[in-house]
């Protein structure tokens, strides 16, 4: 099921202008990802964010390990050998020992995807109360104007290893085009009643089709009577 799922991920992210997605060759459950911090608000724009995805035998039902490959990132939710510290990886289900609830926490729902855009909002938005690198931590809090000094050395230093072949998306290519949706096998989504979408796809926008054909309808059998 792990990597079934994998597979349909990959097919729609590899549509995504800002991630580069590299696969291993001997098994799907590990990647090499390149995330660029397209933001023009963010500290870290213009960013190319290298970092490995590992995914357990049991995925979705369990979460995936995310660790930045780039180095020597200052950041308060990012230890010094890479790995990140942030909610949506945790296991699921409430934890009273840190209060994280089961919201906040990874389940079936979540994706690549929603991983990917939660690691970019953390990178903008750290949680300083329990971090991961106190130094960053405490300097996010009291001296922004170096920590950002900082965040953008960092930056400068990312662009200089992006891979040959791949560069920061324009702002218009940005803007995703529709998409069609792709014919899934039905006994897989089956697998969870609750489950809607785990990646975000554009594709949601086409449900507004289906609600008016389902107006006209209840029109037609209006008339009817």
């Amino acid at each position: 099921m792990a990597q079934k799922r994998l597979m349909q991920e990959l097919y729609a992210l590899q549509k995504e202008k800002w991630i580069h997605i590299e696969t291993n060759e001997s098994s799907i459950l590990h990647w090499k990802v390149g995330l660029w911090v397209v933001n023009p608000d963010s500290i870290w724009h213009g960013a190319y964010l290298q970092a490995e995805m590992r995914f357990p035998g049991e995925y979705p039902y369990q979460p995936p390990a995310f660790r930045f490959l780039t180095k020597r990132i200052c950041h308060p939710n990012v230890y010094s050998d890479g790995n990140l510290c942030i909610s949506i990886l945790h296991k699921p289900g409430d934890d009273e020992q840190s209060g994280e609830l089961a919201s906040e926490r990874w389940n079936v729902l979540h994706g690549v995807e929603s991983v990917l855009r939660s690691v970019l909002l953390l990178m903008d938005d750290p949680e300083i109360n329990s971090p991961a690198n106190v130094d960053a931590a405490v300097l996010y809090r009291d001296n922004r104007g170096l920590y950002n000094i900082m965040a953008r050395k960092i930056v400068a230093e990312s662009q200089t290893e992006i891979p040959d072949g791949v560069r920061m998306p324009t702002s218009t290519e940005l803007v995703s085009a529709p998409v069609k949706p792709i014919e899934d096998d039905a006994d897989f989504w089956n697998m969870s009643d609750g489950e809607e979408d785990f990646g975000g796809s554009d594709s949601d926008e086409d449900m507004g089709d289906f609600e008016e054909e389902d107006d006209d309808d209840d029109d037609d059998d209006d008339e009817a009577k």
